[in-house]
């Protein structure tokens, strides 16, 4: 039997089907359990995923999400407002494909020892009171003195978020990876960086050391952190990953085309810098 949750981002449209879904789901036998659920779904945009995943990061290996978008295309969403009594069926019907994608696990090293999160679009490091410094490590090996906005981190389901708007490469999920890209650097005899984004395969990482005494700003999809005892980041490729049930094709390519490049729909698309 399954169990199953639901998370709706909270506006009338969103609540309403989360309502409708429940109604649904109790006719299939569905059981509603939102402490130790087998399949996660998400009403609502983008952002309601990323609350859905950190909700239950704890059972991540356990859990599969579904997402239902309400409004523009979401890009972690197979499925419309006006398709959730197919999609019920189909869950009750049918076996999904599970697609597992990468995640980051982000380290901070402090005083008070080290601390892990796991993202699944993107790490964000910026500084609060001025440029941010940090010497970037690749595999131990000093690589680059940065200095200026700040750094993106990405998964590749990541590359299509803020990654773009920087001009960094898409990558397709199924290439375990992560993607450095940077935020305005500053570029002169002290500070030098390469100027393009960087992709770290699995089993590389990446060492963020601070170089000064700064109040950092760190984001975690939607989490923020604020910290001054920072000594060094460490970002690598996790070993975890994250579950998305499929129970019809809907192709990564197809996923980007729609959200950034198909003009047929009249409707204007979402900036994915913003998620809903």
């Amino acid at each position: 039997m399954l169990n199953y949750v639901v998370l709706s981002r909270g506006d009338r449209l969103s609540n309403e089907l989360t309502e409708r879904f429940h109604r649904l789901a109790a006719g299939r036998g569905f059981i509603r359990n939102d402490k130790k659920p087998d399949m996660v779904i998400s009403i609502g945009g983008d952002g309601t995923l990323l609350h859905a995943f950190h909700t239950y990061l704890e059972r991540i290996e356990e859990v599969a999400f579904v997402g239902v978008h309400t409004g523009h295309l979401g890009f972690y969403a197979d499925w419309q407002a006006d398709e959730l009594e197919e999609l019920v069926r189909m869950m009750a019907e049918q076996q999904p494909k599970l697609v597992h994608y990468p995640l980051a696990q982000i380290e901070l090293d402090t005083p008070e020892g080290t601390t892990g999160y796991l993202a699944l679009n993107e790490f964000t490091l910026k500084g609060v009171d001025g440029t941010l410094v940090v010497q970037v490590n690749i595999n131990d090996e000093p690589f680059e003195m940065f200095r200026g906005d700040g750094m993106v981190i990405s998964t590749p389901t990541g590359s299509t978020a803020y990654n773009k708007s920087l001009n960094g490469a898409v990558i397709h999920p199924s290439i375990p990876s992560l993607q450095l890209a940077e935020i305005a650097s500053i570029n002169n005899r002290v500070y030098r960086t390469l100027g393009t984004s960087v992709i770290l395969p699995q089993h590389h990482h990446c060492d963020l050391l601070s170089k000064k005494d700064q109040r950092l700003l760190l984001t975690i999809d939607h989490l923020n952190i604020q910290r001054s005892d920072i000594r060094s980041i460490r970002c690598s490729v996790a070993e975890s990953r994250v579950s998305f049930a499929r129970y019809r094709p809907f192709p990564f390519w197809n996923r980007v085309r729609d959200a950034f490049i198909d003009t047929n729909d009249s409707q204007p698309q979402p900036d994915s810098r913003f998620p809903g």
